[in-house]
């Protein structure tokens, strides 16, 4: 076994529903031991600022200082300090153990066509409440360099993934979906699949007292409207080759509008798994789809996956995996790469034009 770095992944995802932490040992490469998770959840004002924070970038047209943006992204560093300190008692670890933490922030705007996307988080901040060297600023070479910038945990599941059967999906269900698929020639690739949990999550917190769909409950008991479902699958976006990828802000409830909210859920569900159907259709066929992220949770949304695809689907806990610590597992494992000089993104992962490292060390 080669030198084994201990180090935090932090993941605030397109979700908005809290921030992730993970502790694991890695040597960067496919050895990873996980060591510990925890989740805090965001309370609903903060969840509220954060949206208008999100909203407010996409009105700007490159990142910069906004006050408004900058005192969430304030507030939200200091959340995930509370989540270092949180993850350290839960795990036992001394904070003099851990080597690094990998700190994506979050995504406000991400416009790759435009050269650039937008995570917000204060790295200084985080690096001189916690006393842990940091890693951040995950995505922005790889856009400046003209890739998508997203996703970045496909690397991660390649290096779990060592032993698994081929043909492999690895389909990840936060705010927005994404692939990582392994064909059994030894070719791989990654992109962005379309609205996930967003659309859903949206519609329930809109129409409801509730901020997700529980189980699929209210999607289950639901009808999809097939007329509506066509007519939001048809955008060029679909049929575009990957690499490619989206932001959460690209998609809207608007089709569904009138629809009754039940109705509305289970469209919008459809509507997330024909995504994946039509994503199906630019990688070989495959065996298998493990599926990580909040989405597994939802078995309405599992269950018409499998029938939409006709692909074996289930969750990564059927190979051993935690689904809701991946991703910040991911950042942690990205921290080590890139702090020792590795690549971090692939032009079959992103499109850039070269496999390239990234991140900023703080």
């Amino acid at each position: 076994m080669g030198t084994l770095t201990t180090a935090i992944g932090l993941m605030s995802g397109t979700s908005m529903d809290g921030i992730d932490a993970a502790l694991i040992d890695t040597d960067g490469e496919t050895i990873v031991v996980p060591r510990g998770f925890i989740t805090t959840p965001y309370d609903p004002d903060f969840r509220t600022r954060l949206r208008a924070a999100a909203a407010r970038a996409l009105e700007l047209h490159r990142p910069g200082p906004d006050p408004l943006i900058d005192a969430v992204a304030a507030e939200l560093t200091g959340l995930h300090v509370i989540a270092v300190h949180q993850l350290l008692a839960a795990t036992r670890t001394d904070r003099d153990d851990v080597a690094m933490i990998g700190f994506h922030g979050h995504t406000v705007a991400h416009r790759p066509d435009r050269r650039w996307t937008w995570q917000i988080g204060d790295g200084a901040l985080l690096h001189a409440a916690t006393r842990i060297p940091l890693v951040f600023d995950f995505r922005s070479a790889d856009v400046a360099a003209g890739g998508q910038g997203a996703p970045l945990a496909p690397g991660y599941h390649r290096a779990r993934s060592q032993g698994l059967g081929r043909p492999l999906g690895v389909l990840n269900l936060g705010g927005v979906g994404n692939l990582t698929w392994f064909g059994d020639d030894g070719g791989w690739g990654s992109f962005d699949t379309g609205p996930a949990n967003a659309l859903i999550d949206d519609w329930i917190s809109q129409n409801s007292g509730q901020h997700y769909d529980k189980g699929g409950a209210i999607a289950g008991a639901g009808m999809v409207f097939e007329d509506v479902l066509t007519g939001m699958l048809d955008l060029p976006w679909f049929d575009a080759p990957p690499p490619k990828s989206l932001d959460r802000a690209d998609f809207s409830c608007g089709p569904v509008r009138g629809l009754s909210l039940a109705d509305g859920a289970a469209t919008l569900t459809a509507f997330t798994a024909e995504t994946v159907r039509l994503a199906l259709g630019h990688v070989p066929r495959l065996a298998r789809l493990l599926v990580t992220g909040g989405g597994r949770h939802n078995p309405v949304l599992m269950a018409m996956i499998a029938a939409r695809t006709g692909v074996p689907t289930e969750p990564v806990e059927a190979v051993g995996w935690n689904g809701d610590a991946l991703e910040a597992e991911a950042f942690a494992w990205l921290a080590v790469r890139s702090a020792a000089g590795k690549v971090i993104s692939w032009p079959e992962t992103t499109g850039v034009p070269v496999a390239m490292t990234g991140g900023r060390r703080g």
